[in-house]
């Protein structure tokens, strides 16, 4: 269970990050959207997962390989708006979210739709 803390940071760092992707994505990769799905800080503050979607599925490992080579510019950024509330800025993990992905192989595979070994 997380602590009162914790929760305060992941969503400011959901929200703080959310507004930089859709910035960020309408300049470098026009017509796709990033979306954070959900943030996890470790008990110390120190290190902070972000889970990531990325829609349409047509570039996302490149969509996804850019965002970890501009961690550095995302910390920057959650370094402006968390200051007053953290003296380090927690370092930044980027996990991609397949989840969506996930529950559209299984809304296929109950509609009969898709590679299926059952049937």
């Amino acid at each position: 269970m997380d602590s009162n803390r914790q929760q305060k940071v992941s969503k400011l760092f959901q929200e703080e990050l959310a507004e930089a992707f859709r910035k960020w994505a309408v300049k470098e990769f026009p017509g796709n959207l990033i979306s954070v799905t959900e943030v996890k800080v470790t008990p110390d503050l120190g290190v902070s997962k972000i889970y990531v979607s990325i829609f349409p599925n047509t570039q996302k490992d490149e969509i996804f390989k850019e965002i970890k080579v501009n961690t550095p510019f995302f910390r920057g950024i959650l370094s402006k708006s968390a200051s007053k509330q953290m003296r380090i800025t927690p370092e930044l993990i980027f996990i991609l979210d397949n989840s969506l992905d996930e529950m559209d192989k299984i809304d296929k595979a109950l509609r009969g739709e898709g590679n299926n070994p059952i049937l």
